[in-house]
């Protein structure tokens, strides 16, 4: 082993602490000369739009600085690392330059090259280091030190780097929050957080490997090492609301604010997935046949065949015929367009057709009126008189032949009728119904609520499969959420009334902006104050003219100071430089449609264990969901090691996860609990008291940590009220506060969460609660850091039977 050094030493505490404290002096100066630059910046106002957009920019950098700086205030400094060439380095959440730009850093930051070797040297490798130091900090007070002596030591073989601090902070209680683990990551972990891979990296590992705290740590890499993913933003998406919020301070600690966290339901802008289905009914939602019934609910939406449509128009009737419609529905589809954009190609083809008819007709008649007048002339003796006073004429008028009746109606005209056409009400009434401009919203409302649609949409499914999808309209679902995407993308967007009204919107400003000008003209005022007015000196400054009403409308237009994700969020057709997936086995293959829609360049890092996968449209194979999208073009990387869950609770648990199919392993624990898993029969009757007075004593021992109760969704209502009757303050519901001493979840909630105890409710009711409910046993199982307890109702599940010990 390497030699490990306690904490307590007083000499190198005390000589860490005179460094510590000088690092926080450098961090103070670097955010009183930051914020002040910020408050300078701020402080501008007016000039060019070019100079306000800098202006801008300068503020966002001075911001995203102050922020890092002050996130870095918890655990600034941890670890350093002495060479073999006689370097030293110290190495923190951030780096800090020394007041001397030609100094050493006094700080290296954790992602850059040179700390690499604090988390993957080893005896058998150095990688040149003499000695490896854990800092152990509280506040701004080193509390101890721990060292690993790598330089002629003996190989430790599977020994952790920093095995102190790590387990320290894995037998800490837990806080209902994940915070960052930069101080402890092992070398497995950080040779994924610093994959170069460019593509789709698969990261595969089972409970307790640390998948989600290597997906956020790499997130901060990636924005540390790459400039153009720091440029576009990174997305994490996880599989709920309260995963979210249980890592939601992590990358902000960590100083990274250019990250948009959010689960697939959120992923549409305007849209709050809400609406309750049955499992069966998001399922069939998730498949990837939605794809062709969406795109042909599109199709029967244009033009169907047999469409006919008859109009009055200027006191004639219009047959919008089926050769017409048919033309223009063709020539709109070949324009391979969206449905909404192709439309203004169907209306063009359609209103210029029938612009081209009224014309021709217009042709016809004054054909067939000079017809008649030269029958009527050629049957008559014209006076002879007339006739050469006629031909006198043409010394006046010309030579040139009268008009034909083809050329009565020229382009002009054409082009006329043509905008009276598309201005005629009845006309735009007629074209909405043949081809409709369509929201994502509307088009899913009136599919669902509509069997004969759906069954034109939809042949290859059963009736069965399509009355799963019968709804009325109302709310939508986190299922619903993919097709609104995909729906999305097969309309389009027709923003011209958007941009017509924005345009209206400017000019309106601009004219508001002239009246002021003017105003002030009339007033007589001068730049040089008011006592210089009426003057006559010709030369006096004056507002106008040192701008023009379009620059002075422009100074008050408001600024936009969202962050990337922000504006990213509120913006579906945007995209970022590197999307990372947790718990990415649970997603559905339209909801893999709309991740990958999210990240054109294919950038992403998918963190995930099949062995777990709930959803009934999740999957057992990361080939089966990544091939239509990189077909093999995507690594594999493997996490081995288990840090949270002891070994005790990953034994009870192999029996379960040996039944969940042959490729499924089991990841080897680094430590003993000495406390192994229980459980307790009871009766249906008697499971909610019995529940409530297990989960008070389970309170009362975890000792200022955590304890979930998880239970089959069916049951979670009712179980949550016992529990709280005995356990006040214990939180359950939509959005559980995680940092309650007691909490009650039903698994879905449970995934990627961990707390130091957990008591399972009905294991038989989770079981039959999905198809997947061994997968789902096997995730309540492994939640725990130190105590598992399971009560069943009658005779044990058999997956528990021989595994778990009976009290």
């Amino acid at each position: 082993m390497p030699d490990e050094k306690s904490h307590t030493h007083p000499n190198e505490t005390d000589r860490e602490q005179e460094y510590v404290s000088k690092l926080y002096a450098r961090l103070d100066a670097l955010r009183e000369e930051t914020a002040s630059g910020l408050a300078a910046v701020q402080k501008e106002s007016g000039g060019t739009p070019q100079a306000r957009s800098e202006r801008d920019a300068a503020s966002a950098r001075f911001s995203e600085r102050l922020s890092r700086l002050e996130a870095a205030e918890r655990g600034l400094c941890f670890g350093r690392l002495d060479l073999l060439s006689g370097t030293r380095h110290h190495v923190g959440r951030i780096g800090l330059p020394d007041e001397s730009a030609e100094g050493d850093p006094l700080l290296i930051d954790w992602r850059a090259p040179a700390a690499r070797p604090f988390y993957v040297a080893t005896a058998a490798a150095p990688e040149g280091v003499h000695r490896r130091r854990h800092i152990v900090t509280r506040g701004r007070r080193v509390t101890g030190v721990d060292d690993e002596v790598l330089e002629g030591a003996a190989d430790p073989g599977d020994a952790l780097a920093g095995q102190a601090a790590l387990l320290a902070a894995v037998d800490a209680a837990r806080t209902g929050r994940m915070h960052d683990v930069v101080a402890t990551l092992q070398a497995e972990q950080d040779a994924v957080i610093r994959a170069d891979h460019r593509g789709v990296l698969v990261v595969q590992g089972g409970p307790g490997t640390g998948k989600t705290a290597v997906a956020l740590h790499r997130a901060a890499f990636l924005l540390y090492d790459r400039p153009r993913i720091a440029a576009q933003g990174v997305l994490v998406v996880g599989p709920s609301s309260t995963f979210l919020t249980y890592i939601g301070q992590v990358l902000p600690g960590l100083g990274e604010t250019g990250v948009l966290l959010s689960t697939v339901g959120e992923l549409f802008p305007g849209v709050t997935a809400g609406r309750t289905e049955s499992t069966a009914a998001a399922e069939l939602k998730g498949r990837a046949a939605m794809q062709s019934v969406l795109e042909a609910a599109v199709r029967e939406r244009q033009a169907p065949p047999g469409s006919r449509h008859f109009i009055e128009f200027d006191g004639e009737i219009l047959h919008l015929d089926g050769e017409l419609i048919r033309s223009a529905s063709e020539r709109a589809r070949a324009a391979g367009l969206p449905h909404n954009r192709a439309r203004r190609v169907f209306v063009r083809e359609v209103t210029w057709c029938l612009a081209e008819r009224l014309a021709e007709r217009t042709r016809q008649l004054a054909a067939a009126l000079e017809a008649d007048v030269s029958d009527v002339l050629a049957e008559a003796d014209v006076d002879r008189a007339v006739r050469g006073d006629l031909a006198g004429l043409e010394g006046v008028i010309g030579t040139a032949e009268p008009a034909r009746a083809g050329e009565i109606v020229d382009e002009e005209d054409v082009a006329g009728l043509h905008r009276e056409l598309c201005a005629d009400p009845d006309l735009a009434s007629a074209l909405d119904e043949l081809w409709p401009s369509l929201t994502p919203q509307r088009l899913l409302e009136e599919l669902f609520a509509d069997p004969r649609r759906l069954a034109a949409a939809a042949p290859d499914l059963s009736e069965a499969e399509r009355a799963l999808l019968v709804r009325e309209p109302g709310g939508w679902s986190p299922a619903d959420v993919p097709l609104l995407d995909e729906a999305a993308e097969l309309l389009g967007a027709d923003d011209r009334a958007a941009r017509a009204h924005e345009e209206r919107e400017h000019a309106r400003q601009i004219a508001y902006a002239q009246g002021v000008l003017d105003i002030d003209a009339g007033s007589g005022r001068s730049l040089q104050g008011a006592e210089d007015a009426g003057d006559g000196d010709e030369g006096t400054l004056t507002a106008r003219d040192l701008l023009d009403a379009r620059r002075l409308a422009e100074r008050h237009l408001p600024q936009d100071h969202s962050t990337l994700a922000e504006k990213a969020a509120a913006d579906r057709t945007r995209t970022f430089g590197h999307v990372i997936v947790d718990e990415a086995q649970e997603l559905s293959r339209m909801a893999w449609r709309l991740v990958m829609r999210r990240c054109p360049s294919r950038s992403m890092t998918l963190v995930g264990d099949v062995a777990q996968t709930g959803d009934a449209a999740g999957t057992s194979s990361w080939d089966r969901v990544l091939g239509p999208f990189v077909e093999d073009r995507w690594r594999l990387a493997r996490l081995s090691v288990n840090y949270r869950t002891p070994a005790e609770i990953m034994d009870a648990a192999a029996g379960l996860l040996a039944r969940l199919g042959p490729g499924a392993e089991q990841p080897r624990s680094v430590r003993r609990t000495g406390v192994r898993p229980w459980r307790r029969s009871t009766t249906a009757e008697e499971l909610p008291g019995v529940l409530a007075g297990l989960a008070a004593r389970g309170a009362a021992e975890a000792a200022g940590g955590r304890l979930a109760v998880i239970a089959p969704k069916a049951e979670l209502a009712e179980l949550a009220r016992a529990v709280a009757s005995r356990c006040p303050g214990a939180s359950s519901g939509a959005d559980p506060d995680l940092t309650a001493d007691v909490v009650v979840l039903e698994v879905r909630q449970a995934k990627g969460l961990e707390f130091d105890s957990v008591l399972i409710a009905d294991p038989a009711g989770i079981l039959a609660g999905s198809p997947r409910g061994r997968n789902d046993l096997y995730v309540a199982m492994t939640r725990a850091t130190q105590r598992l307890g399971i009560l069943h109702v009658g005779e044990p599940p058999e997956e528990l039977a021989t595994s778990v010990r009976e009290l």
